[in-house]
């Protein structure tokens, strides 16, 4: 049996009333996943398994509309804020297209947000399907990973020696939270559509993304020089490190490249990842005790020094989300 991510009960850390020691067990166990793996799915993380099959119940619905249906709600139309849906080849990695179809979502800002206002990109409101409950429904989603990311940044605090609070006080009392719902399909992507891969080689750009996915399977991750699958388990969430959580470690987390294969299981596959991620403006510094880092660009899939990044996390994804949807970008003030 081939190796794959580890498994960490994390439900002292979801828990208000677990001791001392359970959550630094539990800490220890993430710890050791995100240095060894950079990926480890969660159990005991206390997400109402009824939300999450009825908000399963709602995607399918939705991608189950005729396209000229889902196209009345397009990414075009949420300028900036980067909402809505696009078909599938509509989203590239590494400037080619994948062979899946997805809806954008995110924290619901009104328009008279600040950031909404000064047109900040990945800020506003969503675009909503025209299908029963489905808002109310997502955003309670939306709440409910929050939480859980709060959590599971608490882990990954303890396991770094830092106190619990760190992370809340550095960037993530107010997270950027992104909602993703991809539907790779059975079909054949067509001759003008030249799409190797579900989603080609990458690594995720924040801090924790936690993936839902369905029975069908098709994740896989690099560990070393190898690819390991990532199949499905039942009642958990895959968890992965980010890109910004590689660097404030140091490179102690380690943020994987990963990968989804095209779907040949004869239905479609179903993935719905939360990107936890820090607020906007955060400076992204290394946590005490870790020091600058090493280059790691000999390691990366796209050959970049990840260690010798300095900014914002709001210059680090505005570069990298402007590759993935070029024509968009071009909506940018300062694209030209």
């Amino acid at each position: 049996m081939r190796a794959q991510p580890p498994l960490v009960d994390v439900s002292a850390l979801v828990d208000p009333h677990a001791g001392m020691a359970a959550r630094a067990a539990a800490a220890r166990d993430m710890d050791a996943a995100a240095r060894s793996w950079g990926f480890f799915y969660v159990s005991g993380h206390g997400v109402d398994a009824r939300l999450v099959g009825e908000v399963e119940r709602l995607a399918r619905a939705f991608f189950a509309l005729d396209e000229a249906e889902k196209m009345r709600i397009p990414m075009a139309a949420g300028g900036t804020a980067w909402r809505g849906f696009f078909p599938a080849g509509g989203e590239l990695t590494s400037g080619r297209p994948d062979w899946k179809e997805g809806l954008y979502l995110g924290s619901e800002l009104p328009p008279e947000h600040p950031r909404v206002r000064d047109g900040v990109i990945l800020h506003g409101p969503n675009l909503w399907p025209a299908i029963p409950g489905f808002r109310e429904t997502v955003l309670a989603y939306i709440d409910a990973l929050e939480a859980l990311g709060h959590a599971l940044m608490r882990g990954c605090a303890l396991g770094l020696g830092l106190p619990e609070s760190y992370f809340d006080e550095h960037g993530t009392h107010d997270p950027l939270l992104l909602l993703r719902f991809f539907n790779y399909p059975t079909r054949p992507a067509p001759e003008d559509v030249p799409a190797a891969w579900g989603v080609g080689e990458h690594t995720d750009y924040g801090l924790l993304t936690i993936l839902w996915q369905d029975d069908v399977g098709g994740l896989q991750v690099r560990k070393d020089e190898d690819w390991f699958d990532a199949p499905p388990i039942a009642g958990t969430f895959v968890c992965n490190i980010g890109d910004m959580l590689d660097r404030m470690t140091g490179g102690r987390y380690r943020s994987v490249p990963h990968r989804v294969a095209i779907n040949t299981s004869g239905r479609d596959r179903l993935s719905i990842p939360l990107f936890f991620d820090p607020d906007f403006d955060t400076v992204i510094a290394p946590v005490p005790g870790a020091g600058p880092g090493q280059d790691d660009s000999g390691r990366r899939w796209d050959g970049a020094n990840l260690q010798a990044f300095h900014g914002t996390y709001g210059d680090y994804v505005t570069a990298k989300v402007g590759k993935v949807f070029p024509e968009l970008r071009r909506s940018l003030p300062k694209a030209g």
